[in-house]
């Protein structure tokens, strides 16, 4: 069945018209990305060329998908903006507050045991404001997107990063905060500064051991995670058309972690092929019918270096399998030279764990080829030297794998399936022995592997590799194992080798599912009672945050200055914490506590300049808020790096921070930071980044003239009575400033709504 298919007929109705206008106004062909965003323009026709990296533009997204854990915090925005409908399609997915730790329908119970008040509270206000819902257990939220809701040349945002997993459709589909999101809902524009384009021609066939995660994990070494901030990357040639729709999403998805602001495919015969196993035929046909506007035009791939900044090339052919970390995405690693690196490197070459899943690589596709691995285990007389995960995609997904008997083959290697969730890869994953914070290695098809972000113990060294290498690594139990050249001793002491594996791009049977998991809204909301408990330790009604009161900042104190990366996963941590969500001022208590202190080395600890004395950082900032004294925190480079998740803006802000003053920013955190009326600054000079000391206090000099384009002017005032002058930049337009005056860009749109 396919969802909304009125509103896709829109989009097709149009979409041609609205292409030749853009191709008119700026004088040249277009890609892919261009006739994307050009078609969405909230004015509608296209009137101008736009300026990459420069304009800000105005949008109008087609849908929108939040996840539990920020669809929390966005539904509790919306509440407070008026209004009866969402005004575009919109769904809420249950996947994030499921743990992961004996298996599927265990944790499940579990799950909906411990957290009902918050499922209960999304589905009630899903209800209420024409909101479609997806149980706990129907599965994460970018594989149940791609499969019911992503359309070729469509626009969609989500409240999660890895939105961009529906590139692999075709679509430019972008991770902002739940403001963001809060802001389409109720009919108003979406702002982006219009991207960069970076192009990555694909020539060549995969093949042997060799996936689609290759491409993307080659692609970060070469980018490294902040190399596609601002760009969006379009992926093209006979490479890409080669390729699986769902391989395609798996390329898009982990374009989060290059920072891009999202990926994109052109419509080719495995989207089509994707759309009509999974019951959109309406779909593929209205597709076919516009196909020539759903793809780049022929001269830019033809001629990329012309029409894109940056171009990179890719011989998938010659491509080898890759294994990239510790501790970060883009550390990229050829399967033949992990062995040498991880000796040089000293990291552990017994692998523990081996996971396959998450919204990167939990389709079909991947769990069919990595069965086959398993299936050659058992018929080889090889037993798995490290411990086995699985999260299916989809209830969908699941249901078909297990009629297929891919689940039967991976539970006869005493493989753990776990629920239709997220799990390890965000944190949620009840690891025995974790606590014992022992160096260990792990490998997954996630993906990410920041430090402590899978278990919460610093010293797991996690690895990201694609699902059939992770089997090949986990039934080898080390790390420089290497499935193309190694071999492996089996239960008769005989030397064998795993034969490169097998699968399919969609089911030979086709999909099937008893319960997919989906609600329906009420087509009338207005009966419907959303009641939060304010006695409840889980959800919190909002208030406003307090409008600038026009003046200059004076005698603000340094919260920290964190050194090295600080990801949002720094700034606010989820794993345990994800139960807190829904409630800002508990989450509160877990803020920057991830942060190393620049001036002694450690976490959660900084000077509190009342006392003296050190002390956690939610309780110093804490104590700066009782006193009414305004704090800033000093960053380094790309600043929020990481998940969408705006509580790592929304909780500095309910503690009184009113300004990060940082090298360089993520793009998704430096829009959240504006949005709650932060000031989100960038030294103009980066080694003034050195100058800032423990026991400053600072004063703006000339706020009261924040304008769009001029700099502001920071006074840092030493212990010993010397000051340094401190010039920021930022990127605020006009909007922008008026959503800081007014304290938010929700405080905004509810005085629009009076």
């Amino acid at each position: 069945m396919a969802f909304d298919i009125d509103m896709i007929k829109k989009v097709y109705e149009t979409i041609g018209q609205r292409v030749n206008k853009a191709k008119e106004v700026t004088g040249k062909p277009l890609t892919l990305a261009e006739k994307i965003l050009y078609s969405h323009l909230y004015e509608g026709e296209p009137k101008e060329g736009f300026k990459r990296g420069e304009s800000y533009v105005d949008f109008a997204p087609d849908r929108i998908a939040c996840q539990d854990a920020t669809a929390q915090m966005a539904l509790l925005q919306f509440m407070q903006a008026g209004k009866e409908k969402v005004a575009v399609p919109t769904t809420v997915h249950c996947d994030h507050l499921i743990q992961a730790k004996v298996g599927a329908a265990a944790d499940l119970q579990n799950a909906i045991n411990s957290s009902n008040e918050v499922f209960n509270f999304l589905e009630s206000v899903s209800n209420k404001y024409g909101i479609g819902f997806w149980k706990p257990g129907a599965g994460i939220i970018h594989q149940v997107v791609l499969e019911n809701y992503a359309f070729p040349g469509g626009m969609m945002i989500g409240t999660d990063s890895h939105t961009v997993n529906a590139g692999g459709l075709g679509m430019v589909a972008v991770g902002v905060g739940g403001a963001d999101a809060v802001d389409v809902m109720a009919g108003m524009p979406w702002e982006l500064k219009f991207p960069k384009l970076i192009g990555v021609k694909l020539t060549g066939k995969l093949n042997g051991w060799t996936a689609p995660k290759d491409v993307i994990l080659k692609v970060a070494g070469i980018l490294t995670v902040k190399g596609g901030t601002g760009a969006i990357v379009e992926y093209f040639g006979d490479g890409a058309e080669n390729m699986s729709c769902t391989g395609k999403g798996t390329i898009c998805n982990m374009g989060a972690e290059i920072g891009a602001t999202t990926s994109t495919f052109g419509y080719d015969a495995s989207m089509e092929r994707y759309l009509r196993a999974t019951g959109r035929d309406e779909v593929a046909d209205l597709a076919n019918g516009v196909k020539e506007h759903l793809t780049g035009d022929a001269e830019v791939y033809a001629n990329p270096e012309q029409y894109f900044d940056q171009v990179i090339e890719i011989n998938l052919d010659k491509l080898e399998p890759h294994v990239n970390g510790p501790f970060t995405p883009d550390l990229a690693t050829p399967v033949s030279e992990m062995s040498a690196k991880a000796k040089e490197n000293g990291w552990p070459e017994k692998v523990e764990w081996g996971l396959i899943g998450s919204c990167t690589n939990s389709s079909y596709e991947d769990i069919s080829r990595a069965a086959s691995i398993a299936e050659q285990a058992l018929a080889k007389g090889l037993k798995p030297a490290a411990d086995f995960g699985i999260n299916p995609g989809s209830e969908q997904v699941r249901y078909t794998i297990a009629r297929d008997g891919f689940i039967d083959t991976f539970e006869k290697l005493g493989t753990k399936v776990f629920t239709n969730a997220c799990g390890p890869c965000i944190g949620q994953w009840d690891r025995a022995g974790a606590d014992k914070k022992e160096k260990n290695t792990i490998v997954h098809s996630f993906n990410r592997n920041f430090a402590k972000r899978a278990d919460g113990n610093p010293n797991t060294h996690a690895f990201v590799t694609s699902p059939e290498m992770v089997a090949a690594i986990a039934i080898s139990g080390n790390l420089g194992f290497n499935p193309i050249t190694d071999t492996l001793t089996n239960d008769k002491g005989e030397q064998v080798k795993l034969d490169p594996p097998t699968g399919w791009e969609l089911p030979p049977k086709g999909f099937d599912v008893e319960d997919a998991g989906y609600i329906n809204p009420a087509e009338d909301g207005s009966g419907v009672s959303v009641v939060v408990n304010p006695e409840s330790k889980r959800l919190q009604l909002l208030e406003g945050f307090t409008p600038w009161d026009g003046k200059n900042i004076t005698g603000a104190k340094l919260l920290i200055k964190a050194q090295g990366k600080c990801t949002t996963d720094h700034i606010s941590m989820a794993g345990p914490w994800l139960r807190f969500r829904g409630h800002l001022d508990n989450i509160a208590n877990n803020t920057l506590t991830g942060a190393v202190n620049a001036f002694n080395g450690e976490t959660d600890k900084v000077k509190n300049l009342l006392t003296g004395e050190y002390g956690g950082v939610p309780d110093v900032q804490r104590a700066y808020k009782a006193e009414g004294i305004p704090t800033i925190v000093v960053g380094d480079h790309n600043y929020g790096e990481g998940s969408s998740r705006e509580h790592a803006a929304m909780q500095p802000r309910h503690l009184g921070v009113r300004a990060v003053l940082v090298k360089s920013f993520a793009r998704i955190h430096e829009t959240n930071l504006k949005k709650q009326g932060m000031l989100a600054l960038t030294f103009a000079n980066e080694a003034d980044y050195d100058k800032i000391q423990e026991n400053d206090t600072i004063n703006f000099l000339d706020l009261t003239d924040f304008a769009t384009g001029k700099p502001l002017t920071l006074e840092f005032v030493h212990e010993d009575g010397s000051k340094d002058v401190v010039v920021t930049n930022h990127t605020y337009n006009e909007g922008q400033i008026a959503w800081f005056k007014a304290g938010s860009a929700l405080n905004l749109i509810k005085e629009m709504n009076k």
